[in-house]
């Protein structure tokens, strides 16, 4: 019974010689000398402690149980005499006069090594994940998201929020991502929906009265995994604000997160508030992305004016964007295989030339570039060994590939990327509208509650073709960390007539507006104070915190890349009465009924 240890396997030290100590853990392994001595590890939740049988029947009690098996050992504690500086129990060891197995582990082969789990196939892991936990490298990631999110809690309620849960049950949003769709029993052909954020309560509790709330919120979006983002459910500090500014929140969350960052992060340089804040736009004319990685000094630059006169068919037609790297001293293997990683990532071609140690272009379009050299060495400040990435095509694409070609280059670079500090920026003033890639009509380019910048007035204008709706900027925020986005946020739209008159220009009038968001309509239309608010992800701010390159390392029992928990076996079928109970029918798509 761990009731009955008197020290746990981190604790004991060399003042505590001569005592007499019972521990508990999980029996790791032994390491046998002869029949009747041996040196056994036994592990807890804290540390190890070196065990060391000296006679043949306690020898025989240890080698009677497999390893990973828990014992309860009751012996004397004393010096070693080969003492372990690496671990804090090094100095001791404990002699047993007792062995009990509290739990049997009846297996002979372990899936994986305990301590080497993180070296086994991912769904290996996943599917024994409770002993993949077992290996201390694995649980330091989840013992540090505990600490961070209690210093989240802390800081939050000390900056005057209160902590209030919102539904997990709710509608479901005809806007974001795909919902996952719980049937209602009581209710026959209509559904709850998981929240994908608690976005429209949070807002419901401003005009509530409540001044300052938040919660460590799960949210649930059915959608593909990728290596920052989990598939169907994730953890968020959503937080809102009543009678707030964009400056409030952003000065909160700066308030709230450097000290997190600087208590737990694995770099120890971080940038100080308050953040840089980028508008969209110059986010995107010189990083190509609005979550720049900030560690990464280069910039791209619009050379069309040069390069879109030569004789290359690419470059014909729209925008030409170039990423100029000094010392990228690259194989031509090296060279294709970043092509080749950036055609993947974007589908789109890239290209390149460089400036060899005679000045002279050489390699890769240098051909079509040579009859303008000068104009471009001068255009693009180059200098020998200067190497070029082009991205050619419609404004966007072509700004996307190149920000795509500056990440890769930056990281095969270090001199142009100074890896270890953590970069924060804000990314400001997003665009509120776009020309929806299927619909070719105006859409709504993020959250459709954020609030205008202009209000009223610049939506009419709008409306009478006296300004381009495409120019109308949302007063809304990301925080991006070393070029992952890592918060969301906006000043909300609070005024009804703004929220019509915004949707009327996505050719959704007053009732579309009633029948897809009844609750904050009506709210709204009794006293709706301005407020504002973000949602930091805990998951990826973890991820940040432990430079682990998988969301999947810091999250306790995550889904694999296909949304399956193989632990558990889910997603798994039910039952006929099951069914029946929801009123549900299945019908299969053809390619799986033919399975």
């Amino acid at each position: 019974m761990t009731q009955s240890r008197t020290h746990n396997c981190n604790e004991l030290r060399i003042e505590d010689a001569g005592k007499k100590v019972t521990l508990v853990g999980w029996y790791e392994n032994i390491r046998r000398v002869s029949k009747n001595l041996g040196f056994v590890i036994l592990r807890d939740f804290y540390g190890t402690t070196q065990i060391v049988p000296e006679t043949e029947e306690m020898m025989e009690k240890f080698l009677s149980v497999n390893c990973e098996s828990t014992l309860l050992v009751e012996g004397v504690v004393r010096e070693r005499s080969n003492k372990n500086s690496k671990i804090p129990t090094g100095d001791i060891e404990v002699v047993p006069e007792r062995v009990e197995v509290l739990g049997k582990c009846i297996y002979n082969e372990l899936p994986f090594e305990i301590n080497r789990s993180k070296d086994a196939d991912e769904n290996t892991r996943l599917k024994y994940r409770y002993l993949d936990l077992r290996n201390p490298d694995v649980k330091k990631n989840i013992v540090l998201r505990c600490n961070v999110v209690a210093a989240l809690r802390q800081a939050m309620t000390e900056e005057g929020f209160l902590e209030i849960t919102t539904p997990i049950l709710t509608a479901s949003s005809p806007e974001g991502a795909r919902d996952f769709l719980v049937p209602a029993r009581k209710h026959p052909g209509k559904f709850y929906a998981l929240p994908q954020a608690p976005q429209q309560f949070k807002q419901l509790l401003m005009t509530s009265g409540f001044d300052r709330y938040f919660q460590i919120a799960p949210c649930f979006r059915d959608e593909d995994a990728r290596g920052d983002r989990t598939p169907g459910e994730f953890y968020q500090m959503d937080m809102e604000m009543a009678f707030a500014s964009q400056d409030d929140v952003l000065s909160v969350l700066e308030k709230v997160l450097v000290p997190v960052f600087e208590k737990y992060g694995i770099y120890k340089r971080i940038t100080p508030a308050p953040f840089r804040r980028i508008p969209f736009r110059e986010a995107m004319e010189k990083y190509g992305t609005d979550k720049p990685d900030l560690r990464i000094d280069l910039e791209l630059k619009d050379v069309t004016d040069v390069l879109g006169c030569i004789d290359f068919g690419p470059f014909k037609e729209g925008s030409v964007e170039a990423v100029v790297v000094s010392g990228f001293n690259a194989t031509r293997k090296q060279i294709d295989q970043l092509v080749a990683d950036v055609e993947v990532q974007t589908a789109k071609k890239t290209y390149w030339f460089r400036i060899d140690e005679n000045g002279e272009v050489v390699g890769g379009i240098s051909k079509f570039v040579q009859p303008i050299k000068d104009e471009v060495i001068a255009k693009l400040g180059l200098t020998k060994g200067c190497f070029v990435a082009l991205a050619a095509g419609p404004k966007a694409s072509a700004l996307k590939t190149a920000g795509v070609l500056r990440t890769k280059l930056g990281t095969l670079c270090p001199e142009h990327m100074d890896k270890e500090q953590y970069q924060f920026c804000w990314i400001v003033d997003f665009p509120m509208y776009e020309i929806g890639e299927e619909s070719g009509e105006l859409e709504f380019c993020h959250n459709p509650f954020s609030m205008p910048i202009g209000g009223l007035e610049i939506l009419e204008k709008a409306e009478k073709g006296e300004f381009d709706p495409l120019e109308i900027m949302a007063n809304q925020y990301d925080l991006v960390i070393n070029g992952y986005e890592s918060a969301s946020g906006a000043v909300r739209n609070h005024d009804p007539e703004i929220m019509v008159k915004a949707f009327e220009l996505v050719r959704l009038g007053e009732d579309d507006v009633k029948a897809k968001f009844p609750a904050m309509y009506n709210a709204f239309c009794y006293g709706a104070p301005p407020h504002a608010g973000a949602a930091p992800g805990v998951d990826r701010m973890i991820m940040l915190l432990t430079g682990e390159e998988s969301i999947r390392e810091v999250i306790t029992f995550p889904m694999n890349k296909n949304a399956q928990d193989v632990m558990m076996d889910s997603p798994s079928g039910v039952s006929q009465k099951q069914l029946d109970d929801v009123h549900i029918a299945i019908v299969l798509p053809k390619e799986d009924k033919e399975d």
